[in-house]
C-alpha cells in the first residue's frame, strides 16, 4: 500500500522541555483516517507537525501531494471576508476587472473564471447559501466560519486534508452536511475527534498513545478492544490463581523445611552419628533448604509479575462513582416554570419542567439557547414572560470557567459548600478522582480533563444540593474519556437536567426523556 503521509522516528518535545512523544511511527495512506485518544495525547500537535507548523525535535514527516489543513481555531481577522477565507479575493479581482474592460496580462494570469460559481456551490453544500462572498468574518458566528474553513479546502481540492475537531461548535444541520462531505472524500484524510458520529463514518482508527492503526470505524475498534480486555481480563484471573498457588506452595515448602531442621536439630543433640558427618549432613541440609526455599520465593515473585503485567493490560482510567441523594426530586413535582417568556433572541412560549426530566434542548447555532438558559438562571432578564425556579439550580457553561484558579480544589468546593466539614469535601472530591495531595492542587494548574472533572464536582457537591441542572455544550472539547466520565455523573444525579448539545450519542447515553428544539417561533417538540 502506497501512504501519502509517513511519520519515521518522530519526537517533539515542547521548548520548556515536556516531551509530547518520542520515536513515533505511523503511516497514511488513501481514505479517511480518524485519530483518537485522550486530550494531551498529542494528536493536534501531530497534526501540526504533519502540517509543517511545527519542526519536530528528531524524525522526519513526509507528505505526498498537496495538503489542506483545519486547524482547531482558524487565523481570522474581523476585516476579512469571506472570499478572503476561501483564498479566491484575487481571482474574484481579476475577474471584475476584466468584466469592466481591463484586459491586462496581470488579470489574465489571475483569474479563474468560474471562481464564484465553484464558491458559491461549496458554500451551499455546506449550508451557508445565505452568506455572501463579501460578508465580514465579523459578522459569522463560529460554526460559520467553520464551515467556511472547510469549504475553502474543499475548493482547492487538495491530496492530503487534515481536519482538527471540525464538529466543534457546529449545530446538528451542520454536522450532518459535514458528515455527508467527508463520506464523499475519495483521498487523503485525517481527522482529530471526539465526536463518536464522525468517527464511525471512517475507514480506520489511528490510535495514538496505543500507536496502532485499526482498519475500520470507531466501534468496530471498540469492539475488538472490549474482546481484548475480555481476555485480558481471564490472563488476570488465571495469574491470581497462580499467585495463590505458588504462595501455598511456599507456605508448605517453609513448613516442610522447618520440620526437617527441627529433626536434624534432635539428631545433633543426640549425637547419633560422628560430630563432623553430623556438621556436614546440617550444612548440606541449609543448602539444600535454601535452594527449595528461593525456588519457590522466585516462582511467587515470577506469578506476582505475571499478575501485574495481566493488570497493566486491563488498567483503565478510573471512574467516577458518585451517590447524590440529596439531588432528588421527586415524580410529578413543579422544578421549573416558563410562562409567556421572551428573551432578547426571540420567543420561548411556555414550558413547564416536572420532577427529574431529562430535557435536550437543540437548535441552530445563533437560536438563543445559550441566552435561555442564562435566563432561567437569571444572569440575563426576560424581555417579557416570566421564569419560576422551584429548586436550588446550577449552570455549566461552555467555557468551564467557575472555578477561581488561584484557590485550591479543596477551597473552590468549600466556596458552594461553606457548611460541609474539610473531611467532607476531601472525600466528595475523592470520588471525583482528586485524592489526597491532588485535592490541594491550585485551579489553574490542572489539565482540560482534570478542570473539567473540578468543575462537576464543584456542581455537584455544592450546597444546597442542585436539583436542577443547566448544562451549555458539556461535551464541547472533551475527550471520549472525559465524556464517559460526565455520563457516570449524570447517571448518579437524580434531579432534573436541561442540556443544549449536539452531540446525539452523548444525549442518548444520559436518558433524556424529552427532546425540545428552539425555532425562531418558540420551544417545540423535536422528537
Amino acid at each position: 500500500m502506497s501512504y501519502s503521509i509517513v511519520c519515521t522516528d518522530l519526537s517533539f518535545a515542547w521548548p520548556d522541555g515536556t516531551p509530547v512523544f518520542e520515536d513515533l511511527d505511523f503511516a497514511f495512506g488513501t481514505g479517511r483516517t480518524g485519530l483518537i485518544g485522550a486530550n494531551g495525547s498529542g494528536k493536534s500537535t501531530l497534526l501540526r507537525l504533519i502540517a509543517g507548523e511545527l519542526t519536530p525535535a528528531r524524525g522526519s514527516v513526509s507528505v505526498t501531494g498537496r495538503l489542506g489543513y483545519l486547524p482547531q481555531n482558524l487565523p481570522l481577522g474581523a476585516a476579512r471576508t469571506v472570499s478572503d477565507l476561501l483564498g479566491i479575493t484575487p481571482a474574484r479581482r481579476a475577474l471584475h476587472a476584466i468584466e469592466q474592460g481591463d484586459l491586462s496580462e496581470a488579470n489574465y494570469d489571475a483569474v479563474i473564471w468560474d471562481v464564484e460559481e465553484r464558491a458559491r456551490a461549496q458554500l451551499d453544500r455546506l449550508g451557508l447559501a445565505g452568506v455572501d462572498l463579501d460578508r465580514t468574518v465579523a459578522t459569522l458566528s463560529g460554526g460559520e466560519t467553520i464551515m467556511v474553513g472547510l469549504a475553502a479546502l474543499f475548493l482547492a481540492e487538495p491530496d492530503v486534508l487534515l481536519l482538527d475537531e471540525p464538529t466543534n461548535n457546529l449545530d446538528l444541520d451542520a454536522r450532518c452536511r459535514l458528515y455527508d462531505a467527508v463520506t464523499s472524500w475519495t483521498k487523503t484524510m485525517v481527522v482529530v475527534s471526539h465526536d463518536r458520529t464522525l468517527l464511525d463514518l471512517v475507514d480506520q482508527i489511528a490510535d495514538l498513545p496505543a500507536r496502532r492503526t485499526f482498519g475500520g470505524t470507531l466501534s468496530e475498534y471498540e469492539e475488538v478492544l472490549a474482546i481484548e480486555r475480555e481476555a485480558a481480563e481471564r490472563m488476570v484471573r488465571a495469574a491470581e490463581g497462580d499467585l495463590r498457588r505458588q504462595r501455598r506452595e511456599l507456605a508448605e515448602a517453609q513448613t516442610k523445611l522447618a520440620r526437617r531442621a527441627r529433626y536434624g536439630d534432635k539428631m545433633y543433640a543426640q549425637k547419633r552419628e560422628p560430630k563432623i558427618i553430623m556438621q556436614e549432613r546440617k550444612r548440606q541440609a541449609q543448602v539444600s533448604a535454601g535452594k527449595h526455599r528461593t525456588m519457590h520465593e522466585e516462582k511467587v515473585a515470577a506469578a506476582r509479575q505475571r499478575l501485574a503485567e495481566a493488570e497493566e493490560a486491563v488498567r483503565d482510567e478510573d471512574e467516577i462513582r458518585v451517590t447524590l441523594p440529596a439531588t432528588e426530586v421527586p415524580a410529578g413535582r413543579t422544578v421549573l416554570e416558563l410562562d409567556g417568556l421572551r428573551t432578547a433572541t426571540g420567543p420561548i412560549g411556555d414550558l413547564v419542567v416536572r420532577g427529574p426530566e431529562r430535557i435536550a434542548l437543540l437548535g441552530r447555532n445563533g437560536s438563543g439557547k445559550t441566552t435561555l438558559l442564562r435566563t432561567i438562571l437569571g444572569e440575563l432578564p426576560p424581555e417579557a414572560g416570566s421564569v419560576r425556579l422551584s429548586v436550588p439550580v446550577r449552570y455549566l457553561p461552555q467555557r468551564l470557567d467557575v472555578l477561581d484558579d488561584a484557590l485550591s480544589l479543596v477551597d473552590n468546593v468549600r466556596a458552594v459548600a461553606p457548611t460541609a466539614s474539610v473531611n467532607a469535601i476531601r472525600a466528595g472530591l475523592a470520588r471525583f478522582l482528586f485524592r489526597g495531595e491532588r485535592a490541594e492542587r491550585p485551579a489553574g494548574t490542572l489539565s482540560g480533563g482534570e478542570r473539567f472533572r473540578a468543575v462537576l464536582a464543584s456542581l455537584l457537591l455544592a450546597e444546597p444540593a442542585p436539583r436542577l441542572l443547566l448544562l451549555d455544550e458539556p461535551t464541547n472539547n472533551l475527550d471520549m474519556a472525559s465524556v464517559r466520565r460526565l455520563a457516570q455523573a449524570l447517571s448518579a444525579y437524580r434531579g432534573a437536567l436541561v442540556v443544549v448539545s449536539h452531540d446525539l450519542p452523548f444525549l442518548e447515553s444520559i436518558g433524556i426523556t424529552r427532546w425540545l428544539g428552539l425555532t425562531p417561533e418558540g420551544l417545540e417538540a423535536a422528537r
